[in-house]
């Protein structure tokens, strides 16, 4: 009970949070006060934007003299729309000048994702300010005729990555002396990613042709020595802007809005106590689950799936329509797991593995699918209302921890994270709340505080534990591998062809559900539900507790895709649509013309 007591301090301690940020809110400046254009503005207030966060108000003034600024601020904190509003801004006074022959502003990010993200909220932000002005996104696996006709006319913004216009320059989509003579401003969003994601001989091919009076950005989340180097290759005398400090008070590399828990299990445990905080609903959702590899993100899914929880898998093999579509349903609230692989983790532990082993017979048996080098979901995309981040694994550092912890919190919303930690990832551990600056007095309420997660029970995870280790048995590395062939060869069928069938007909995006079943064996009805003598009564309790706080907090179920009418709940697959249904409509139409000709010769007969 004693857990309980604390837990509902928790919540009263969050209330009195809030009211305090309230009161701290009154001082923060307005957007008029940074100068901004009234229809920028309005463009804000439409998407529920009406304060600027710190990182906005030191940086879009600063970007509006046409300054060149480094600015690192963490995750979070609203860089993106630090650079989109004056970049916009300026382009809205150049409209109608002379004519382009190249972009007008580029903006380059590490990861596809990103690049979708941003390119869509320029194009949000654009129609609300009702402004004719051309933004583009390109990808370097467009073909050389498609990147000329995407860059024909020319764009105002281009959105992609290095990697591309390295591409645009070899092809001649982009002309060299075009650029020189249209090119005004340059953005290097999460400057610290591009040069450790191979992108440096792309910037180097692109900078000699960067004119002097370009202005250029730099956004970061961490300082490094990528940073540096970017700096002196493309900036001259920049404004540096890091907001590790605003006014007197520090700031926390985790926001105050996130609660950090964590639970000491075994390797073995892990998905016992997976199972235990989802199944008794002891987190509040949407629930982004972060893992190291690919086949632990897919063995976590079997497993979740025998007991009637749904997930979707996030990860570098899927093809880029299949993932942009997996983010757009999961920040829709169209489901409420989503296991993402941290990227970063990934491609340290294959460059650890390809230095360490030769190819065996096994591997040409079974090779690698080809991943995505331009995959990324640690750093710079926009879950939307994730309010708790689990670490089913740990990161390899505390960077990964912060970058993780970065998705949940977001634009002042409430979040928590909960990280389960084996004693091989205890060093890990120390090391994050080394970096963090935890302190064993915690009196001062700081937010890098890691606290042992109070709800769960030693008996209510016991409770489970006979059904978890059946289930966890199961789950084979052949199930494994079969389940992972199977949803990439799904997902690149959809991807493929439909891209086609999609465009003209955008609303049947809606039924390829990325959180499908994919064990052979329908999941056993008995382990859907926890029966009530398997329950524990303190985490009962607990429960109730969660339920009541996130009703508090206004949190409404999520959405989800409404059942078909009728009798009958038919598959609408649109890949059977065209042939099945076609063919049995075209059966009952034809049953029914040769039922009309039948009365018709009775009819004649009678008479």
């Amino acid at each position: 009970m004693v857990m309980l007591a604390d837990a509902k301090q928790n919540i009263q301690n969050e209330k009195i949070k809030e009211e305090e940020e309230e009161e701290e809110e009154e001082e923060i400046k307005t957007w008029e006060e940074l100068g901004l254009d009234p229809r920028l503005i309005s463009a804000l207030n439409k998407n529920g934007i009406d304060k600027p966060t710190p990182i906005q108000i030191s940086g879009i003034p600063l970007i509006l003299e046409g300054k060149d600024v480094v600015a690192r601020a963490k995750t979070g904190s609203g860089k993106t729309y630090a650079y989109l509003l004056p970049l916009l801004q300026k382009l809205f006074s150049d409209t109608g000048a002379s004519k382009k022959t190249a972009p007008s502003a580029m903006i380059l990010v590490p990861t596809r994702e990103l690049c979708q993200q941003v390119y869509e909220e320029v194009l949000s932000l654009i129609a609300a300010c009702k402004v004719q002005l051309k933004v583009v996104q390109v990808t370097s696996s467009m073909a050389g005729k498609d990147l000329r006709a995407a860059l024909a006319g020319p764009p105002d913004i281009l959105v992609s990555t290095p990697a591309c216009i390295s591409t645009c320059l070899q092809s001649d989509a982009l002309k060299t002396n075009a650029i020189q003579e249209s090119l005004q401003l340059l953005v290097l969003d999460e400057a610290d990613l591009l040069l450790s994601y191979g992108y440096e001989d792309d910037l180097k091919a692109l900078t000699p042709y960067i004119p002097r009076r370009c202005q250029c950005l730099l956004m970061s989340a961490t300082s490094s020595a990528d940073v540096e180097k970017l700096k002196k290759l493309v900036l001259h005398s920049p404004v540096i802007l890091t907001l590790s400090e605003v006014g007197d008070v520090k700031d926390e590399m985790i926001p105050k809005n996130v609660q950090q828990f964590w639970i000491s299990c075994s390797i073995r445990d892990k998905q016992l106590y997976m199972l235990s905080l989802l199944k008794l609903e002891l987190v509040q959702k949407k629930i982004l689950i972060f893992v190291n590899t690919i086949d632990m993100g897919f063995r976590l899914k079997l497993f979740l799936e025998q007991f009637g929880i749904k997930t979707a898998v996030l990860n570098a093999e899927l093809p880029q329509n299949s993932r942009l579509h997996i983010l757009e349903e999961f920040n829709a609230g169209l489901f409420d797991y989503l296991i993402a692989t941290d990227d970063s983790q990934m491609k340290e532990k294959e460059k650890a593995n390809d230095d360490a082993q030769v190819t065996s017979k096994k591997s040409k048996r079974h090779p690698k699918p080809k991943l995505d080098s331009e995959f990324g979901v640690v750093r710079g995309i926009d879950f939307k209302n994730v309010y708790t981040v689990i670490n089913f694994e740990m990161p390899l550092n505390a960077a990964g921890y912060v970058h993780r912890i970065g998705r949940t919190g977001r634009a002042y919303n409430t979040g928590a994270s909960v990280s389960l930690v084996s004693e091989d990832e205890m060093e890990v551990f120390e090391e994050i709340k080394a970096t963090l600056g935890e302190e064993e007095d915690d009196s001062k309420g700081s937010s890098n505080f890691v606290a042992p997660f109070p709800l769960l029970t030693k008996n209510a995870v016991e409770s489970l534990r006979y059904r978890a280790e059946d289930v966890a048995k199961s789950v084979t590395k052949i199930a494994v591998r079969e389940s992972r062939a199977q949803d990439l060869r799904n997902e690149i069928l959809n991807s493929e062809k439909l891209k086609a069938h999609f465009e003209s007909n955008p609303r049947d995006l809606d039924l390829l559900k990325h959180d499908k079943e994919l064990s052979r064996k329908p999941a056993p009805a008995h382990l859907r539900a926890v029966p009530e003598y398997l329950q524990d009564p303190t985490t009962q309790e607990a429960s109730k507790i969660v339920k009541m706080a996130r009703a508090a907090m206004g949190k409404t179920p999520s959405k989800r895709r409404p059942a078909s009418k009728g009798k009958s709940r038919k598959s609408k697959d649109p890949l059977k649509a065209h042939s099945a249904e076609g063919a049995k409509r075209f059966g009952k139409r034809k049953g029914k013309e040769m039922g009309g000709d039948k009365k018709k010769k009775r009819a004649k007969a009678d008479e």
